[in-house]
């Protein structure tokens, strides 16, 4: 059915459910002589996974990945490739109860008014897990992207209403992974961990922001009406769950600047046209500028919380109240860093294959 692909030249196809047998990927475009392996797809998988710290749920998954086709002596042939990761530690009793019952703040009013039935463990195909498949095929936009010099690196700036401080991108870079909230300033971190286990005790969650930067980008990578480079990374943050708002460079603070404060000069660098500034985030009329791309997300708070919320038994057609229980995150930021950097990649892959700035059909 249409909705569950991503991307032109370079397109993902994810599959599979939170409790189902298995969830993956199928990548097509991937050019033919590109070393790849399972190890290379794990490391993403492995920062994304459930069960690693006390900001992420309980459920404990190894998402060992397996790559099924497009791949031969470890290198890509110019095939599909199909990736899966099988689901060991589901425990699907534990939703039997909501089965007839919408969760508020859940995809489950909508999937049912939309498709009349749904899959009710764990969210099914709106769950959390249908980003397994991004994020491997993102580890392998990210790979095809490393040979052209270009990095995408996100962090968490706001979680729960503590705000990080402004940092240099070698700080993030540095910092980002070494707390679990995947903030780069630890005293914003430890405030933020307070926040995280403060909204657990109390049965609720809290949400925050993600920052994902993209260094290296060339200019020229945009279309000029339609397939704008920040149009489609708009499209690609928004198609993230629980993401609900989207900005690039300056973002909503624009609205209050002056045209003189809001425009980047433009100016000579050792003898090379460029802007001074980045308040246009690496963008201008859909084009990169040859500055870093830097786009923000909004995401929400985790829906699934255990205070008592209103909602109504569709099979007996009457009001109730509700209790989530089963194993969630209390705040999803943390773990969307790597879904996040994975969606700014395959979008800076589709461009510069569309651009010929990577072969189209073959590295070799």
């Amino acid at each position: 059915m249409p909705g569950n692909s991503f991307g032109h030249s370079f397109r993902i196809t994810t599959w599979g459910e939170s409790h189902g047998k298995a969830l993956g990927v199928v990548v097509d475009g991937i050019p033919a002589g590109l070393e790849l392996s399972e190890e290379d797809i794990q490391k993403d998988l492995d920062r994304r996974r459930p069960g690693q710290s006390e900001v992420s749920t309980p459920r404990s998954e190894s998402d060992s990945v397996e790559i099924l086709s497009g791949v031969i002596d470890g290198i890509t042939t110019g095939m599909p490739v199909s990736m899966m990761v099988w689901n060991k530690n589901a425990k699907s009793s534990a939703y039997d109860y909501i089965k007839n019952i919408p969760r508020p703040g859940h995809a489950d009013f909508a999937y049912t008014e939309k498709y009349g039935i749904r899959d009710h463990r764990g969210g099914g195909r709106s769950s959390g897990r249908e980003t397994i498949g991004r994020v491997a095929g993102g580890a392998v936009a990210r790979k095809l992207l490393s040979q052209k010099g270009i990095e995408v690196f996100a962090h968490v700036t706001e979680l729960g209403g503590v705000k990080a401080k402004p940092l240099s991108f070698e700080e993030i870079r540095s910092n980002v992974d070494s707390n679990v909230v995947r903030c780069a300033d630890p005293e914003a971190a430890e405030k933020m961990l307070e926040q995280v286990n403060k909204a657990r005790f109390e049965g609720d969650s809290i949400g925050g922001i993600v920052e994902i930067i993209a260094t290296g980008v060339p200019a020229g990578l945009g279309e000029p009406v339609f397939g704008k480079l920040d149009a489609d990374i708009a499209c690609a943050m928004m198609g993230i769950g629980a993401v609900k708002g989207v900005e690039i460079g300056a973002g909503f603070e624009c609205a209050g600047m002056k045209g003189s404060q809001m425009n980047d000069p433009i100016i000579l660098n050792n003898g090379k046209v460029t802007p001074a500034n980045n308040n246009a985030g690496g963008i201008t009329g859909g084009i990169s500028t040859g500055m870093p791309v830097i786009c923000r997300i909004a995401v929400k708070p985790t829906p699934s919380i255990s205070k008592s919320q209103k909602s109504v038994d569709m099979a007996e057609m009457k009001e109730i109240d509700v209790e989530i229980h089963g194993r969630h995150d209390p705040t999803i930021p943390p773990r969307m860093v790597p879904v996040a950097e994975s969606m700014m990649a395959l979008v800076l892959t589709d461009h510069m294959i569309r651009s010929g700035r990577i072969g189209p059909d073959s590295l070799l």
